[in-house]
């Protein structure tokens, strides 16, 4: 049995919906529902939109070239979904770019990864939550995370710093709902695991062993939000939820333990990290 938002004639807007996990999601019109596809792309768009089509129909896909970064096109946005199809009742807050960052490089750089990363979900969440809530009805918004934003890997800070804001807004997103009178919207924490995307493709052409595709992401997804899970942690083919869970411990020790922080990446922690992984 599917979530009572995801049925016939309901109406889902996905962000970054011309590619990878968003593209995968956006076959909600798999089921009935009508779609909403946004991306800043607009090439992209036309060619998702007519592979959409041609599984629900014309008339139950709409696209939308939107910088999710800015507040005044994704109120727009939702105006424009509400004039098309009547209001909206699965959000799916997807965009992302990860370009690659340095702690002291440009600040315009950083500036636009926290802008569509972060704040791309919040406007999405601020501006469409509240007529969501006025509809009534069963609905669902899905802010997709990273496990970088959890753990914190060295390497890409900007995308780290944006993530974390995601996982900090969607549970407090989460928070504000439940205790808000009479709403049926829930919000959910997608965390993907290694999934071959444009985004982290990085000139191969070929997926990974490790890799999930993104319609496993998707359909893994679908099957925790029957589940109500909030935190949907994804594994792939390489990583199984069990490491998982031994790095995002580790991760949260440092701050019990009072190691220094990324201490999983510290030369004098390597070994109890092992242990700790190994369960010794």
């Amino acid at each position: 049995m599917s979530h009572p938002a995801i049925v016939k004639d309901n109406v889902a807007v996905v962000t970054g919906g011309a590619s990878g996990i968003g593209f995968a999601a956006a076959a909600f019109a798999r089921t009935g529902m009508r779609v909403c596809i946004v991306d800043v792309d607009q090439e992209r768009l036309v060619e998702a939109a007519t592979k959409l089509s041609s599984i629900a129909g014309a008339a139950n896909v709409m696209t939308a070239a939107v910088d999710v970064s800015k507040v005044e096109n994704v109120t727009e946005l939702e105006r424009a979904v509400r004039e098309r199809f009547g209001g909206t009742d699965l959000l799916m807050n997807n965009a992302s770019i990860q370009p690659g960052s340095t702690l002291f490089g440009e600040p315009d750089h950083w500036q636009r990864i926290i802008g569509v990363n972060m704040w791309g979900i919040i406007n999405g969440s601020r501006i469409f939550a509240p007529s969501m809530i006025a509809r009534g009805r069963h609905g669902l918004i899905i802010n997709t995370g990273s496990k970088q934003g959890i753990t914190t890997p060295p390497g890409d800070p900007a995308y780290n710093v944006s993530k974390a804001g995601v996982k900090a807004f969607t549970e407090a997103l989460q928070h504000e709902l439940r205790n808000t009178k009479d709403c049926r919207i829930t919000a959910h924490l997608l965390i993907p695991g290694f999934v071959f995307t444009g985004l982290t493709a990085k000139g191969r052409t070929e997926k990974p062993a490790g890799a999930w595709t993104p319609e496993q992401t998707v359909d893994f997804m679908l099957a925790r939000l029957e589940a109500d899970d909030f935190y949907i942690l994804c594994p792939d083919n390489d990583v199984p939820r069990t490491l998982d869970e031994k790095r995002v411990l580790w991760a949260a020790g440092d701050i019990v333990e009072n190691r220094p922080p990324l201490s999983r990446w510290h030369p004098d922690y390597a070994d109890a990290f092992k242990r700790f992984v190994e369960g010794k």
